[in-house]
């Protein structure tokens, strides 16, 4: 028998999460609670989470699957069976939170519905994650990440003016699932207070929506439809790639001394703030190419070595553009361990602010349903 992984001394230890969790963004949500002591029982279907067969990247496993399953039990169960329909009652009778991310209307039609057993358990925290707002038009659409970036207006402000594009991670299922994961906390700071749960329902489309404000108040106050500008900010210049001698740097001015800093101390052009087109940063962004003009040649002039020296000394935010084959060894990128379902250690990011990773082992498909029906029946 699979033993259960222990929990140690965390902020969520003796929680009790249930999850019908599959692919990116209630996993997401489910990590979360996990790595911080929560116990996290993912429910599988026989062929399991479609996420475990994306691909065989890591040792065999799937790259989202190992990202996104540490420290969790799988306990597979058919649950439009009486038998298992019981046993998941019966972990909900116990269980604090509760997580679904099923097409529209499946928890709803097994008698799931977040309604119905916030009405049942009353201190059980619901969380269903959908596409779209079920009170919208929208709401039977099916949601993958790339769809919802889509339809939300990412696509239109993320690409080259030439050509609209995906961000080239799944922001929509992440950003929903830490959205949820946020929301969760809340909801158990507010039944510590109250002691009742809580029915949430997160939308990619609103989690994407909220990020896109932006370009929507730019839209909506100003007429103004925000650019795709590749690697240049859309309204703040130049904040934008420059080529030097052998390779890229980005650079950014936020502000009117940092312009100064950059044309009279890294540039040596005390001329340009003086410059009408130049002299103000709506100026400069409505302007850019012009300046591209003045300022490109001078770096074009330097390694990146000696760009960044000149801009360290003047005070000047600068980064590199990393190449994925450089990634792995960044000064600043922190990793911890991981062990697969087949016993092999990997090695993955840390997650924001975290120095290790407690809960490392990545489930089988259904390695607890025995210790899961034998507990909870």
């Amino acid at each position: 028998m699979v033993s259960i992984p222990s929990r140690h001394d965390q902020p969520l230890t003796g929680l009790l999460v249930v999850s019908l969790e599959q692919a990116v963004a209630a996993p997401t949500c489910s990590v979360k609670l996990a790595d911080a002591g929560a116990r996290v029982i993912k429910i599988e279907r026989e062929e399991g989470d479609p996420a475990r067969k994306y691909d065989e990247a890591v040792k065999g496993t799937s790259a989202y699957f190992a990202w996104l399953n540490r420290g969790k039990e799988s306990a597979v169960l058919d649950i439009k069976t009486e038998p298992d329909m019981e046993l998941l009652h019966k972990m909900l009778e116990r269980a604090d939170v509760f997580i679904q991310n099923f097409a529209p209307g499946a928890t709803k039609r097994l008698g799931l519905g977040g309604e119905e057993l916030t009405a049942r358990y009353p201190k059980l925290i619901v969380v269903d994650i959908y596409g779209y707002g079920q009170d919208s038009a929208y709401r039977d659409m099916r949601a993958y990440d790339m769809l919802v970036q889509a339809e939300s207006g990412i696509c239109t402000v993320t690409g080259t003016p030439d050509e609209a594009v995906k961000v080239g991670v799944s922001i929509a299922d992440i950003g929903t699932g830490m959205v949820a994961h946020a929301l969760v906390l809340e909801a158990l700071i507010g039944r510590g207070i109250t002691g009742k749960g809580k029915h949430i329902k997160v939308a990619m489309f609103d989690c994407m929506a909220d990020w896109m404000s932006v370009p929507l108040l730019y839209q909506d106050y100003l007429d103004h439809e925000t650019t795709r500008n590749g690697l240049s900010h859309a309204v703040i210049y130049p904040y934008t790639k420059i080529a030097c001698k052998d390779g890229d740097l980005v650079i950014a001015i936020q502000n009117h001394s940092e312009w100064l800093r950059l044309c009279e101390g890294v540039l040596e052009r005390p001329d340009l703030p003086t410059n009408p087109l130049f002299e103000t940063n709506p100026r400069r962004s409505e302007n850019r190419l012009t300046l591209d003009e003045e300022i490109n040649p001078i770096f074009a002039g330097w390694t990146r070595k000696e760009a960044i020296e000149r801009l360290i000394k003047h005070k000047i935010a600068w980064s590199r553009v990393t190449k994925l084959e450089e990634l792995p060894g960044h000064p600043a990128l922190k990793r911890g361990e991981s062990i697969l379902p087949n016993d092999k250690a990997f090695s993955l990011p840390l997650p924001p602010g975290r120095e290790r990773l407690d809960y490392k082992k990545i489930p089988a498909l259904g390695a607890h349903t025995e210790a899961v029906r034998l507990e909870f029946s």
